[in-house]
């Protein structure tokens, strides 16, 4: 079933105020006039179910806040955004779903996904109709790459800035260079991807991978891998899993005692309020966390906690961010015609996005350039409440560095928009 969110009045009242809840979003379609809807809506696909559905729920709680802000504000140039959210599910629900929200609803555009299968499958639909589609939790290199789309933009990081920006905390602590390395990924195209890049990265700093396995996503037993990982005696345990992967296996590590240290190339704050405190363990990047020291990054924090009582997550802040941009885009250039977003967005145009600076989209992959986190577990004796569990590095890039030097270049990941 879909939600409508952002809407407080009944039709009825809305059709009193003039005009059906109909958007006319893309190209080929009328700009804005006098006399058209009241009404802009916008698609949030995302899963909401399996495992991915813990960081989900954040997405989805994020984007209504988002939305209800922005209508509280006076919405798009005085007209209201409408939700439309549903569960993405896999990627041959999140593709029919894209389609009928785009030919049925017309909506203005889509936003959301964590899968980057779905992701890839949404953003072919948004291509073939030429409808702006926001990926606000997909991370595979390849949809910055052989696989970019136009009409595909990403708040979300690619694995490469999340490997180089865990990576950096990896050799300050020593535990790179020359060691050896054991690594569990996530079987679907995500984890692949990661393991790509995070072999990269080990061969580049004279590590060894002495150990790997592909882990199915509904596995929830880990210990046939915990035993190989006590076996194998590695310097080092990489986890290059997904969603509720990393929350069951940190819970498990923890519960055999092994004394390797843990870290991880992909990660959700989520997961490690969800492993409990005691469980979580090692050094993992992040987008984004909720104790940013930026005034921005506060107020969506105090506002998401007045409204759904816990603090937001990376994944929340992506929905949160690709809600206001979208929005801040469509009022600067008084439109809401997907080509028009989509050639402000590579002109270099800049947005306020809850951290230290300010951040861009690269006009050649549409990748979002921002700073980025590599936290670290706080010991049990340290931590204070359930979400409060973690230290973190400084803004990487740091302050004097460019926004790009984490990111691949386009030698590494080439990106040749389809017509």
């Amino acid at each position: 079933m879909t939600d409508r969110i952002g809407d407080s009045l009944s039709r009825r009242d809305w059709l009193r105020a003039g005009g059906a809840a109909l958007i006319v979003p893309a190209l080929a379609r009328p700009a804005l006039s006098q006399g058209q809807p009241d009404v802009i809506r916008i698609g949030h696909l995302t899963p909401r179910t399996g495992f991915l559905g813990p960081l989900g729920e954040f997405a989805v709680q994020a984007a209504q806040l988002a939305v209800e802000e922005i209508n509280a504000a006076g919405g798009i140039n005085g007209r209201r955004i409408e939700l439309l959210a549903e569960d993405s599910v896999n990627p041959q629900t999140a593709s029919a779903k894209a389609e009928r929200m785009i030919q049925r609803d017309r909506v203005a555009c889509i936003v959301g996904e964590i899968n980057s299968a779905s992701a890839l499958a949404i953003s072919q639909v948004a291509q073939r109709e030429k409808v702006l589609f926001v990926n606000t939790g997909a991370n595979s290199d390849a949809l910055r790459g052989s696989d970019c789309k136009r009409f595909m933009f990403h708040v979300e990081a690619q694995n490469t800035m999340m490997v180089r920006a865990a990576g950096r905390a990896l050799l300050e602590q020593g535990l790179i260079k020359g060691k050896k390395v054991y690594a569990l990924t996530a079987d679907y195209a995500f984890g692949h991807d990661l393991l790509k890049q995070a072999k990269k990265f080990m061969s580049a700093n004279e590590a060894t991978i002495a150990g790997e396995d592909l882990i199915p996503t509904e596995l929830t037993d880990f210990s046939p891998f915990l035993l190989k990982i006590r076996q194998g005696r590695p310097d080092l345990v990489i986890c290059n899993l997904a969603g509720a992967q990393i929350t069951n296996f940190l819970k498990q590590y923890s519960e055999f005692g092994l004394p390797y240290p843990v870290a991880g190339f992909g990660f959700d704050t989520a997961l490690a309020w969800g492993a409990g405190q005691g469980n979580f363990l090692g050094t993992w990047p992040v987008i984004w966390h909720h104790l940013i020291d930026a005034p921005s990054a506060q107020r969506f924090v105090a506002a998401f906690r007045a409204k759904y009582k816990r603090p937001p997550e990376n994944q929340g802040w992506g929905d949160y961010t690709a809600m206001k941009v979208v929005a801040q885009s469509m009022i600067e250039l008084k439109a809401t015609e997907s080509i028009k977003v989509v050639e402000h967005l590579e002109k270099g145009a800049k947005f306020n996005i809850s951290k230290g600076r300010e951040g861009y989209f690269r006009s050649w992959d549409h990748e979002l350039m921002q700073e980025m986190y590599a936290i670290t577990a706080l010991p049990a004796d340290a931590i204070k409440n359930p979400y409060d569990i973690f230290k973190s590095t400084g803004a990487i890039p740091g302050a004097n560095e460019s926004l790009e030097v984490v990111a691949t270049t386009r030698d590494e990941n080439a990106c040749t928009f389809p017509a």
